[in-house]
């Protein structure tokens, strides 16, 4: 047995990562990780301001400042979708990356060749986000209904 394979189980080997696949490897993960913060922040922005605009709306400005809460919020949901198919795509290129012979160029940080496999309204769309961002739409849209009916 070889030493680089001592504490793997009966039957498995690992593959020695070359030193630049490595760097590569944690260049693509940072990108992968300020990807992730972003679409934190955008979460807090989203609830901060589109709250912020409803409470105003809720005071004296009325239904217009509520709508314009809602499409903010929207917006916000498609950022964070295409920030989400970001982090998806450079988690593919991660994976090429990592493979023992893989054909990847050397430290590239373009993601674009898997694109036609990460779909931005399947990330939009996906259950994290379509729960989030959904039950505050859904919220804003009764808000919005409970002020022009009052």
């Amino acid at each position: 047995m070889d030493s680089r394979d001592e504490g793997a189980p009966a039957g498995t080997s690992h593959q020695v990562l070359h030193p630049d696949q490595v760097k590569h490897l944690e260049l693509i993960q940072g990108v992968v990780a300020r990807l992730a913060n972003n679409s934190f922040l955008v979460k807090g922005w989203s609830l901060t301001l589109t709250g912020g605009l409803l409470a105003f709306a809720a005071g004296s400005a009325g239904w217009p400042v509520a709508a314009t809460a809602l499409v903010a919020l929207v917006a916000f949901w498609f950022l964070d979708g295409y920030f989400l198919q970001q982090e998806r795509l450079f988690r593919r290129l991660y994976d090429a990356v990592r493979q023992p012979g893989g054909t990847v160029e050397p430290f590239t940080m373009d993601p674009h060749p898997y694109a036609a496999e990460v779909d931005w309204a399947r990330a939009a769309f996906s259950p994290t986000l379509s729960l989030f961002y959904g039950g505050l739409g859904a919220a804003h849209v009764a808000f919005l209904v409970a002020l022009l009916t009052a």
